[in-house]
């Protein structure tokens, strides 16, 4: 058997906790819903007004990033390893939202 290292006992440890928030304490699952409407629903590239529309395409990002984290973070407790938790989405990413 492996050894687990410190680092990853801790983001194991992390996991755990953002599935008890986020998926069994129903204030938690509330919370994200709002989340969820506010940040991520509504997600999109903006195609009007030059470099103001990269900025809130990039803002759109960001907002989007924080939600896709913490479902992350609730599947590699359950055993489900999406992708790596710390790379932003790239421009290219924000094309499937």
């Amino acid at each position: 058997m492996t050894p687990v290292s410190d680092a990853d006992a801790d983001r194991e440890h992390l996991a755990r906790l953002y599935h008890d928030l986020f998926e069994d304490d129903k204030r938690g699952q509330t919370i994200f819903d709002d989340l969820y409407r506010r940040f991520a629903a509504h997600a999109k590239v903006h195609t009007n007004g030059g470099i103001d529309a990269v900025l809130r395409t990039y803002q759109s990002a960001a907002h989007r990033e924080v939600i896709e984290y913490i479902v992350t973070m609730v599947n590699r407790h359950k055993g489900v390893i999406d992708e790596p938790v710390d790379e932003p989405p790239t421009p290219t990413d924000m094309r499937s939202i």
